[in-house]
């Protein structure tokens, strides 16, 4: 059973708000056919740990205002290198550089389909 339109909305809304930050590599993977536990990945990198954390504050705040929705897990954003945010339905990475050259979880989920995600809109802060 693919991803639910919830988790897809999700997705989206979530995508939008990191490409605001200036998120980088930005995709999404769906994993309910591989995981009974959620339906997809958002995967995103930035290049520092204050724009990871300045990232997750952005997609949180989306996700709370337009969906009400909250984590039920968060993990990592101390560090600021690696935050895992759960919403059960999808679960959000958003990792520095490093971790996600090292880790490669686009190389450990590659057999996923990906989710189309919109692109960011040329003039908004995601694009400049």
């Amino acid at each position: 059973m693919p991803a639910s339109e919830r988790a897809i909305e999700l997705l989206t809304a979530a995508a939008e708000a990191a490409h605001d930050k200036k998120a980088e590599n930005v995709l999404a993977f769906d994993v309910s056919e591989q995981l009974a536990i959620t339906d997809a990945f958002l995967v995103a990198s930035a290049s520092n740990d204050r724009q990871v954390r300045a990232i997750v504050d952005a997609i949180e705040e989306k996700l709370r205002v337009d969906f009400d929705a909250k984590p039920v897990r968060r993990e990592g954003a101390r560090e600021g290198r690696w935050v895992l945010l759960d919403y059960l339905e999808i679960v959000i990475h958003v990792q520095h550089d490093e971790e996600r050259s090292f880790y490669s979880l686009e190389r450990l989920w590659r057999d996923c389909p990906v989710i189309p995600l919109p692109s960011p809109v040329p003039g908004s802060a995601s694009a400049e």
